[in-house]
């Protein structure tokens, strides 16, 4: 059982994740109106660039995985790292969550990576599965565990959760592949007025946002619309314009372009076209 401890200045409880390959994170169980005093407690510094992943969990098979696989091993995790940038996803071990935390991990990053997760659809380390849940990603830094039986019910809390951690610095949403639950969590960041980058090529609700755009007056099915016609959302076709994408919207004001074309150690940054 992982170990757990509460504080009295709040009503969420804190709990320690210890994984089977030696890594651990901070878990919150999360309860209604007490989001930003449970945000306070992962003592995270305020106001930093959040990118919010959403896509694909469990039906990446069609997609070739080594693109893929470079899209968070060569941008994604370092870039995040390289801007100080918070990432917030759904926490579980499969489809783009398992690949943001594989890729934080083969960078050793230091940055938040925050997965938001529905208490009944997962099950911790050191206990029994029970019939319907998923486990945690191991090399994510903090987990939000919060009321919710089906998923889905996450798609608030990673909105407001985003809208909270990010403050006054920029916040963007990032699609790759996706279903249904992606859809809900766009139309959550959309309510939240968050931008919305698309990387095509990714399928399933991923091109399809990507046609839907081509010819907006065709017909697309229901909940499509409002975010087709947000003029919040979009497209990315490579690594080299999502990258232009993403450090347009999210990098602080006082870095300047050389420093962005560099990493920490001033190496060049490894980016090829997808």
């Amino acid at each position: 059982m992982p170990s757990s401890s509460s504080s009295s200045s709040s009503s969420s409880s804190s709990v320690q994740l210890n994984f089977p390959n030696g890594a651990s994170a901070q878990a919150l169980y999360v309860q209604p109106l007490d989001l930003p005093q449970a945000l306070a407690r992962l003592h995270l510094p305020p106001s930093q660039p959040v990118l919010v992943v959403v896509g694909g969990a469990g039906h990446l098979d069609s997609i070739d995985h080594q693109p893929l696989t470079a899209l968070f091993t060569e941008l994604l995790a370092p870039l995040a790292e390289e801007l100080g940038i918070t990432v917030i996803d759904g926490g579980t071990n499969a489809g783009v969550m398992q690949l943001f935390g594989a890729a934080r991990a083969a960078c050793r990053g230091s940055f938040p990576l925050i997965g938001v997760a529905p208490l009944g659809k997962v099950h911790l380390p050191g206990q029994p599965p029970l019939p319907g849940t998923h486990e945690l990603e191991p090399h994510h830094s903090h987990f939000l565990l919060v009321p919710g039986q089906e998923w889905g019910d996450e798609s608030p809390w990673i909105a407001s959760a985003a809208s909270l951690l990010a403050g006054s610095a920029p916040s963007l949403t990032l699609l790759i592949n996706g279903g249904n639950i992606a859809l809900v969590d766009l139309r959550e960041s959309i309510a939240s007025d968050r931008p919305v980058v698309v990387m095509t090529g990714t399928g399933r609700l991923a091109d399809e946002i990507a046609a839907a755009l081509c010819s907006p007056d065709s017909e697309m099915r229901a909940g499509l619309s409002l975010v087709v016609q947000s003029n919040l959302v979009e497209l990315s076709k490579s690594m080299v314009q999502l990258r232009s994408a993403l450090c347009s919207h999210l990098r602080p004001a006082r870095l300047s372009p050389s420093q962005l074309s560099t990493q920490p150690n001033g190496q060049s940054s490894l980016i090829k076209p997808a």
